[in-house]
């Protein structure tokens, strides 16, 4: 059995085997003016795989790079388009820097460390503690995706108290709910729509 695992590896997939056996025939055309023609001819069969692109600018040009690109740029034709580099296809990309910051604990990500930082400046009183809890809770969420066992109540609070830097103590021990808790009590207490029904 002849299974594609066993073949060259194709250089664009979408186009399938078929046209890269035709490029790979186009390589091995002596003549120039043939290998042109022949070429013009793939550069069709290509479009045609795409009809829904021939509006879409500069669609001819990419199609005769992906002739370039397919060929292992060794296709010697007359190009209407300057074909590709080799080069810009070998060189590495650049690095992207992501600003990790100084974050505490990664797994509860910088929003949870500003919203603490916004709770510890608030004036005491109900509000400030609701938000704390809401907070832990959402804390409890992302600490179980890590770690289920280590999730506790009293984990989250001592979190809470170092990221806050001392300025947030919660007196007592007070349960923070699971973030299904919050979502089923918020559903819970919405208006429910009342349906009235018409006699006909």
């Amino acid at each position: 059995m002849d299974y594609n695992s066993n073949r060259k590896k194709l250089v664009l997939p979408e186009y399938g085997r078929h046209i890269q056996k035709m490029v790979d025939y186009a390589c091995t055309i002596e003549d120039k003016e043939e290998r042109t023609r022949f070429a013009k001819a793939i550069i069709g069969v290509m479009g045609n795989l795409f009809p829904h692109l021939r509006d879409v600018s500069d669609f001819k040009h990419k199609l005769w790079d992906h002739l370039a690109i397919m060929a292992d740029f060794k296709l010697d034709i007359e190009y209407p388009y300057d074909p590709p580099a080799p080069e810009n296809f070998q060189a590495k990309p650049d690095p992207i820097l992501y600003d990790q910051g100084n974050m505490t604990f990664k797994h509860y990500g910088r929003l949870v460390e500003q919203m603490i930082k916004e709770a510890s400046e608030m004036e005491e009183g109900p509000l400030k503690r609701h938000l704390i809890m809401l907070i832990g809770s959402h804390m409890k969420k992302s600490l179980s995706n890590w770690n289920k066992d280590n999730a506790t109540d009293e984990r989250i609070l001592n979190d809470i108290q170092r990221l806050s830097k001392g300025k947030i103590k919660i007196e007592g021990q007070p349960r923070i709910s699971d973030f299904r808790e919050v979502q089923n009590n918020n559903n819970h207490n919405r208006p429910r729509k009342k349906f009235i029904r018409k006699n006909n």
